[in-house]
């Protein structure tokens, strides 16, 4: 009995440690543990299961800047594998559609559709930001997205906000269908009045969708760069 109640609890357990990678984006284990007020131990322990079993991978950390002296942390993301354990609004019906879409009126059909898609959610979220303030709008964003399933957070920079996904629940589809992530980048910037670069996204391999929002350009404007663009510029 004793095995079986140890067996739940670490299952549990790995679960709350996808689940923060999840809503956190590549974390360490030190940062886990903290969060999850565990021990690094007991951690690492959980993350070496997740691995050997696909859910997780183990990466070097991106820094952006100029880089610290000393050997670059180790950050742990989940894979496709792991994001499957989570909720995913699409599956391959939705993938077989986009292609016949594809096939039948070409990528442009495609990009019609995806904003097609957004318009509901442009709509809504148009209403939410009306009487928000400027510097206030990409906080209510990120909460917005999160109760619709994204796990989104906003941050500030010396160069402005970062809105970050760590949730797609369209990733699978958005991997062979990047229209729908460039018509989402366009939707945030009519939302926000802002050009908006997306820096990294998860359909592209990324551990989580990064948009920035410059504080210095004041036409809405949207551009979609690779994440290898978005880190060398």
């Amino acid at each position: 009995m004793d095995h079986e109640v140890s067996s739940v609890d670490d299952l549990s357990t790995r679960d709350r440690v996808a689940e923060s990678i999840l809503e956190n984006g590549p974390s360490t284990a030190t940062s886990l543990a903290t969060r999850l007020g565990l021990t690094p131990a007991a951690v690492r322990r959980h993350l070496e299961h997740l691995v050997e079993h696909g859910l997780v991978e183990s990466r070097e950390e991106r820094v952006r800047g100029q880089r610290r002296r000393g050997r670059p942390a180790r950050v742990f993301v989940l894979t496709a594998a792991g994001r499957d354990t989570f909720a995913h609004t699409y599956d391959d019906l939705a993938a077989d559609a986009l292609r016949f879409l594809r096939a039948t009126g070409g990528d442009s059909a495609v990009m019609d559709f995806a904003r097609h898609r957004l318009t509901e959610f442009r709509n809504r979220y148009e209403r939410l930001l009306a009487d928000v303030p400027v510097e206030d709008q990409a906080s209510v964003l990120a909460r917005a997205l999160t109760d619709d399933g994204f796990a989104a957070s906003a941050s500030s920079t010396p160069l402005g906000e970062q809105i970050c996904q760590h949730h797609c629940p369209v990733a699978h589809v958005a991997e062979e269908f990047p229209q729908l992530c460039e018509a989402e980048t366009e939707v945030f910037a009519e939302l926000l009045g802002s050009h908006v670069q997306r820096l990294a996204t998860i359909a592209h391999g990324d551990g989580i969708c990064t948009t920035h929002l410059p504080r210095t350009t004041q036409s809405t404007h949207v551009t979609a760069v690779s994440p290898t663009e978005g880190e060398s510029s």
